[in-house]
Order: structure tokens, then C-alpha cells, then sequence
């Protein structure tokens, strides 16, 4: 098979590190792709751009891709799976109906307030006096968030008064996240710990991927503003035997049926973000793709070739489907820029990536990094990723850490305790 994989994170080298090992692909074309995808055995990487998706169809119009997997949220929302399959390309990601799910936070807590899906209380709002207003009544701490996609930084946890009209105003007036800003949602702040919960779904049937948990804000103790994801490891222990079943039959199949029933029907990878107390899950977020930076312990864990999951996912025959998952854990540490969440510069020299990689049960996953004539340099906000595999959790710190420790450039930030919830629950 010729797999056109769509996206250029640490995401979608982790995809093409893990779909380029399949028996059944003979060639792996990513684009834009990066550094690291063009690094891999058969990839070869396109400069066009995940966003450009009439240029996605002329590139599969020349390729003739028998499969396209698409990594980034944006071009699902822009109907990149309903135009490919208009012209006869078979996709692995929802139609723009169903990617709604995550390109409108709106509609998402719509939707589990009509079908008691488990969440937090809301209000909606798009006039933003009103919501100052609305804010001058309630008890804190308090959620702001923007409705449309803004790459993972349009979600404000507002601990004061000041913090909510603060995120406001930067959403509504300042209009930093453009147009999807247009409405906010202010919802209560739930306790518990956070959790990554993705699955396979064909619409019907909903094969869970191994629990993983996100670390989202910039610095360690959940500190500082929200990102992309600054690391992540799984398996993740909140994500009791009890809590997954209650996630699976609250959550993930009333979710699949509901977009059903609005006549919406899922198929690809269905993420939820969920907030976990006392075994109970409620979500905090649906996202439609592979979360970033959770695919990269994942994939690394998965022992099942991704490919036949996506191919019976789209013929509807999931459920004959399994998974089958190392025993052991999985850590990954992002290395950003300075400034990100924010401005960053660019350019910068990395030094250290083949040291790290000569560890043992270390693979380095490149976002943000190209090659110029002084060597690699860093070209993003989240840099790359160093992912480890270890018999546990403790191990897998340890490992990932120390490959950490190799890499260095002008200005590198990491969070120091990624997995460190971990270690409560061991």
C-alpha cells in the first residue's frame, strides 16, 4: 500500500515511525511532513501544507494514495476527508459533520447536555459584557474557553475574577484566537485528575487505545499557561478498571451513538479529554485525531499494526478486530523553544539528538526542527519529543530524562515532571 499521511508534528512521526514498520505499506508520503518523517525507512515528505487541502487532493490526484490518514484537527474541520472521498480516495478521519466535535466546543457541550453525557456545567456566550457579567455571579475557580479550534491554547483555567476577564478579553475583544472566539464557553471547574481516553471507532464499535495521560500547561506543577501538551506517558493509572468502564459506557459509546443519531456518524480516532474523581469521569473535551503528545507513547507501546484497525474502521468490520499493547511504560518528555506557548525564536542549533537515540528504549520524535547548512535547528514551539520505554513508570522517567539530558540548544525548556502523577498511584 501507498499511505498519504497528512501533518507535520511529533504526532505524525510517530505515525509514519509506526505505519512504516507495517508488512502491508510499501510507501509512507507525508506532507508537509518534517525532519524526522523524512528520516524514517520508505517516507518520503511533500512541502504542502496540512492546511491547504485543495492541494492535498492534487497531490493525491499524482500519488494515488490507497490510504490517507490525516494527523491535525484543522483540515477534518475544512472537509479535507469529504473531499478526498468525493473524488474516490479512502480517508481515516471524520467528515467535517463529525469533526465538529472538536472544530465547535459549542456544539460538543450541546451535544452531552441532550444525550447526559458526563461534563461540566455551562453557559454560552457571545457577547462579551454578557459574559463579564455572568462571571461578576459565580464562585471560582471558573473554565474559559474558546469555541473554536486554537491549537490547544484556547482553554483558561481562571482561579480570580481578574484571570476570567483577563482570558475574555484576550478571546472576545483582543480577538487572539480570530474567529474562533466569536462565542466563549464559562463552565464550572471540575475536580480530579486529568486523562487521555482514544479509541478506533468504525461508528459502531469503539476499540480503546491504552490509557495515556497529558501534561497541557507550560510549567511543572501544572503551572503557567495551557499548550499543545509538554509530555505524556502512559499507561496511565488513574484510568481504573472501574473508570474504564464507566468511561466506555458513559462516555465513549453514548458519544459515537449520539453523533449517530444526529446524523453525524463517527469514524476515526475519537479522543476524550476527561477529568477523573473517585473512579467517575467527566469530559472535558472532545478532540477528533491522535492526540499530541499521547500518540507518541502509544504508538511506541502499540504492538498491533495500526494499518488493518484503519482499513476495518472504515469498512465497518472494527469489531474483529484487537489490540495488543507492551507491558511495559511509556514517557514523553517535549522539549520546547523559549517563550512557547508564546513567541519563540527560530533557528536555534540542536545538538544531541543521535546521543539520545543511542540509549537504550529512546526514540526521539521530531515537530519542530528542520536542517540548515549549521545543522539542525529548531524551526517551531514544540521542538521534538523524547520518548522512552521502561518496565514501569519509575523506569520509563528515568529513561526518558536521561536522553533529555543529551539534546540541548539556545533557550530549550521541558517540563521536569512529566509521570510524576504516577508515581502517587504505584
Amino acid at each position: 500500500m501507498k499511505i498519504l499521511l497528512v501533518g507535520s508534528g511529533g504526532r505524525e512521526h510517530a505515525l509514519a515511525w509506526k505505519m512504516a514498520q507495517s508488512d502491508m505499506v510499501r510507501e509512507l508520503i507525508a506532507a508537509p511532513g518534517n525532519l524526522g518523517i523524512a528520516g524514517e525507512p520508505k517516507c518520503r515528505v511533500m512541502r504542502v501544507s496540512s492546511d491547504d487541502v485543495q492541494g492535498l487532493l492534487e497531490l493525491a490526484k499524482i500519488e494515488k494514495p490507497d490510504l490517507t490518514v490525516v494527523g491535525p484537527e484543522a483540515p477534518l474541520v475544512s472537509g479535507l476527508t469529504d473531499l478526498f472521498v468525493k473524488n474516490g480516495f479512502r480517508v481515516f478521519g471524520p467528515s467535517s459533520a463529525a469533526a465538529v466535535l472538536e472544530g465547535s466546543k459549542v456544539f460538543s457541550k450541546e451535544l452531552m447536555r441532550k444525550f447526559s453525557i458526563p461534563s461540566a456545567d455551562f453557559e454560552i456566550f457571545s457577547d462579551a459584557e454578557r459574559a463579564m457579567k455572568f462571571v461578576d455571579s459565580k464562585r471560582f475557580p471558573l473554565v474559559v474557553k474558546a469555541d473554536g479550534l486554537a491549537a490547544g491554547k484556547g482553554v483558561f483555567v481562571c482561579d480570580r475574577r481578574e484571570d476570567a476577564q483577563g482570558a475574555l478579553d484576550l478571546i472576545m475583544k483582543q480577538k487572539v484566537f480570530g474567529a474562533a472566539g466569536a462565542r466563549v464557553i464559562i463552565e464550572d471547574c471540575l475536580e480530579g485528575e486529568e486523562a487521555s481516553f482514544i479509541a478506533f471507532t468504525d461508528g459502531v464499535t469503539v476499540m480503546p487505545l491504552a490509557s495515556s495521560q497529558d501534561h497541557k500547561a507550560i510549567f511543572d506543577n501544572d503551572k503557567g499557561p495551557n499548550t499543545g501538551g509538554m509530555g505524556a506517558y502512559s499507561p496511565a493509572p488513574v484510568v481504573t478498571s472501574s473508570a474504564h468502564k464507566k468511561i466506555m459506557d458513559e462516555v465513549m459509546l453514548p458519544t459515537v451513538k449520539a453523533m449517530s443519531t444526529e446524523g453525524r456518524p463517527y469514524i476515526g480516532f475519537l479522543y476524550a479529554g476527561l477529568m477523573i474523581k473517585d473512579d467517575v469521569p467527566k469530559v472535558l473535551e472532545f478532540n477528533v485525531r491522535l492526540g499530541d503528545p499521547e500518540a507518541q507513547p502509544l504508538l511506541v507501546r502499540m504492538q498491533t499494526d495500526p494499518i488493518p484497525l484503519m482499513l476495518a474502521s472504515l469498512e465497518g468490520k472494527l469489531c474483529r478486530e484487537s489490540i495488543k499493547w507492551e507491558n511495559d511504560a511509556s514517557v514523553c518528555v517535549v522539549m520546547a523553544s523559549q517563550g512557547y506557548p508564546g513567541a519563540y525564536p527560530k533557528g536555534k542549533i540542536i545538538t544531541g539528538i543521535e546521543d539520545a537515540e543511542k540509549l537504550r528504549g529512546i526514540k526521539v520524535f521530531i515537530a519542530g526542527a528542520d536542517s540548515s547548512s549549521d545543522g539542525v535547528v529548531t524551526s517551531g514551539g514544540r521542538v521534538l519529543g523524547v520518548t522512552s520505554l521502561g518496565k514501569d513508570i519509575p523506569e520509563a522517567i528515568q529513561k526518558a530524562y536521561e536522553g533529555v539530558g543529551r539534546i540541548t540548544w539556545e533557550g530549550a525548556q521541558f517540563r521536569t515532571d512529566i509521570g510524576r502523577k504516577a508515581l502517587t498511584k504505584s
